[in-house]
């Protein structure tokens, strides 16, 4: 039965779905947050947690604050026997947000107070629950919290693998997009550099399921990307594909909290530098280096006698049978067996060496960095890009590859190594150039730094009343108070809208 149209007193009801991770769970949690405080609507936000992670479930505890959003955290699927010991993070992540769905579904027709749902928001891996939503009678959108980009690819895979025949890593030639900037083969994003294994089927069955959503929410902003967006757009383009309405509604970032009493040395330190001389080092919640690499940056950052920190893990180490694994703890005792012999004792006063997790908002924040050396994920990115932090880009795995392209080739705020494309190690050499380029004063240093507080500056003016985010985000509630029938039949203006 058609739930009835909300009365003007009643707030709008958004159900948020978060698949496993904390890339997944951050930016679906302030969108929840942002839709909270921006547009008064009543916000429950299902978390499908991964319940090995501490920093996943202290960020779900920390947003479970009154009167913002309720999040209730759906069991954990028991997918043992439906996956392979090697089935990549794809496939496993696409797994559990698959057998979640009965509980999903149970749940949130169970919601009836303080007023039943009214949409219903997706993650990227969360497509496959569009279904209820349809069930519902409730309109229904994909959340992607990455770039323009990104998604014209995901939208576009479908016809690639029609067209295209071989494995994408074996051609010659970009992979053209309509009205968008080529994807190089060495820059397609991981579930594409092999078409044999699941999860390869499993990102196109995705770029397929985005097409039954009611419009897709993007982590990006107008200026930053307005060729994409456009062709996105343009019914001509990839309009023909995505055919719902596209919401610009980024930057959507973490906001500045307390760091904890454990971060007090740190920040004492970083307040005694210079004004942008400390490069922060930071490969994300996931991201580690071989040991051969591993060493190579220890002595670059040491070779380019720049002021650092950086937030150290164990190396990933090969085993007998060709797998990876991380090596030790990562405590700090455990960390000097890493490191270069005596490189703590030499850098001691040029910079801090943090085992395992730091900050990294309140840190890319301080006045005294000056440049991000990140795997260049797109939460990482716009957390340097809004403080205006140019970035030495090291793209590890996921869509980094095609980040750190947009960054250094569109954008113009970051640095990169081309050895980094065809995976061999980067000497300490080319690290010290690499970090001198951004943090010097030389033409391309300061050319850098320029790009990147006008692009801080862009973002702000989109967040504003007024601005283009604010009003994508307007438009997108206006749209989730119709009745999916009139929401299904946007008018030209509301299916082309142009925000200024």
């Amino acid at each position: 039965m058609e739930m009835e149209i909300r009365s003007s007193t009643t707030k709008p009801h958004a159900v948020l779905l978060s698949s496993p991770g904390l890339g997944h769970l951050i930016p679906v949690l302030e969108l929840g947050k942002r839709l909270v405080t921006n547009l008064d609507f009543h916000v429950t936000i299902f978390v499908v947690a991964s319940h090995t992670s501490a920093a996943e479930s202290d960020i779900i505890k920390s947003a479970m604050t009154p009167n913002l959003c309720e999040i209730i955290e759906l069991p954990s699927p028991d997918i043992s026997g439906l996956v392979s010991p090697e089935s990549k993070l794809v496939t496993i992540i696409r797994v559990i947000m698959r057998e979640t769905r009965p509980a999903l579904r149970s749940a949130i027709s169970s919601l009836t107070s303080p007023s039943p749902p009214t949409v219903m928001i997706v993650d990227l891996f969360g497509t496959e629950s569009l279904v209820i939503g349809e069930e519902l009678q409730i309109p229904k959108y994909v959340y992607i919290a990455s770039h323009a980009w990104f998604v014209a690819l995901t939208v576009y895979v479908p016809t690639l693998d029609k067209i295209v025949k071989g494995e994408y890593v074996d051609r010659k030639d970009p992979l053209n997009i309509p009205g968008c900037m080529p994807v190089r083969p060495e820059d397609v994003i991981d579930p594409m550099l092999d078409r044999n294994d699941q999860h390869y089927f499993e990102y196109v069955r995705l770029g397929e399921e985005i097409k039954l959503s009611d419009g897709v929410l993007v982590n990006t902003w107008e200026d930053l990307q307005p060729t994409t967006l456009a062709a996105l757009r343009d019914d001509k383009l990839l309009g023909r594909v995505v055919k719902g309405p596209i919401y610009p509604i980024g930057p959507i970032v973490r906001p500045l909290g307390l760091a904890g009493s454990s971060s007090n040395q740190l920040f004492d330190w970083l307040d005694k530098q210079p004004s942008e001389s400390v490069v922060f080092v930071s490969f994300g919640s996931g991201g580690t280096l071989s040991s051969e690499q591993l060493t190579e940056v220890a002595w670059g950052l040491e070779l380019s006698q720049q002021r650092f920190i950086w937030v150290v893990r164990p190396p990933t180490v090969k085993s007998g049978d060709g797998s990876f694994f991380t090596a030790g703890t990562g405590d700090s005792d455990g960390l000097l067996s890493y490191l270069p012999e005596g490189f703590l004792t030499r850098t001691r006063k040029a910079g801090m060496v943090v085992p395992k997790w730091a900050p990294q908002v309140e840190i890319l924040s301080h006045p005294s960095v000056g440049g991000f050396f990140s795997h260049c994920g797109w939460n990482s990115t716009l957390e340097s890009m809004t403080n205006g932090v140019p970035m030495i880009v090291w793209p590890l795995y996921a869509e980094q590859r095609m980040n750190a392209t947009l960054l250094t080739e569109e954008l113009g705020v970051g640095v990169r190594s081309e050895k980094l494309q065809s995976n061999r190690v980067v000497g300490r050499e080319e690290i010290k150039s690499m970090v001198r380029r951004v943090m010097g004063d030389e033409e391309e240093g300061n050319a850098i730094r320029r790009k990147v507080k006008e692009i801080k500056r862009s973002a702000e003016r989109a967040q504003v009343e007024g601005g283009s985010s604010y009003n994508a985000l307007s438009v997108f509630a206006k749209h989730c108070q119709s009745r999916p029938s009139k929401f299904l039949q946007l008018n030209a203006f509301d299916r082309d809208y142009r925000l200024t």
